[in-house]
């Protein structure tokens, strides 16, 4: 058994050896056309750079020219293109942004309607509702009348406008429209 492994080692490793060669060929030829691709590119790059355009003939000029409106045009398209989607990203989002917008104006002026209808009921029935009076509850303490409550009328005595009426009423008819703290 020991004898047919080494055969088989031997026989094995020798076919490696004869193909080495013909690989290593091959690589360097690959290695070769890639090397005259690389120069050839790296060529072309100059040239449409602008750089050692002295040994090129007219007719190559004239393909550099030609290849470089090529790519300006392809290079336009594709700018254009992508301007264009967004673009249509844009109004498809301000679309979007509008129908938010009116659902939340429809929102907004329910509630107010909400609000309006809740305040009606509550100044009609004097605060007091029968079968929605647990609905109005959370609002009592906003619902309540301006004159009751002292603080929302910080500044202003009724009585003290009364009588600086009552005094302009009273004096000199000839005074039309001066008040008295002119």
């Amino acid at each position: 058994m020991y004898k047919t492994l080494e055969r088989y080692r031997s026989s094995n490793y020798s076919s490696q050896e004869v193909k080495t060669p013909l690989d290593g060929e091959i690589n360097y030829q690959d290695y070769l056309k890639l090397k005259t691709r690389v120069e050839f590119l790296q060529t072309t790059q100059r040239n449409i750079l602008g750089e050692d355009l002295g040994p090129l003939s007219m007719k190559e000029l004239e393909q550099l020219e030609n290849q470089i409106e090529i790519s300006l045009k392809h290079i336009r398209t594709r700018k254009n293109q992508m301007l264009l989607d967004q673009l249509f990203d844009l109004k498809s989002k301000e679309q979007e942004l509008q129908d938010l917008n009116k659902d939340l104006r429809k929102k907004c002026q329910l509630q107010e309607t909400n609000a309006e209808n809740v305040l009606h009921v509550s100044w009609e029935e004097g605060g007091h509702s029968g079968a929605s009076g647990n609905a109005i509850e959370p609002y009592q303490g906003f619902l309540q009348h301006p004159e009751s409550d002292p603080s929302l009328q910080i500044g202003y005595h009724q009585q003290a406008y009364m009588d600086q009426l009552n005094n302009e009423d009273m004096a000199d008819p000839n005074e039309h429209g001066r008040s008295g703290w002119i």
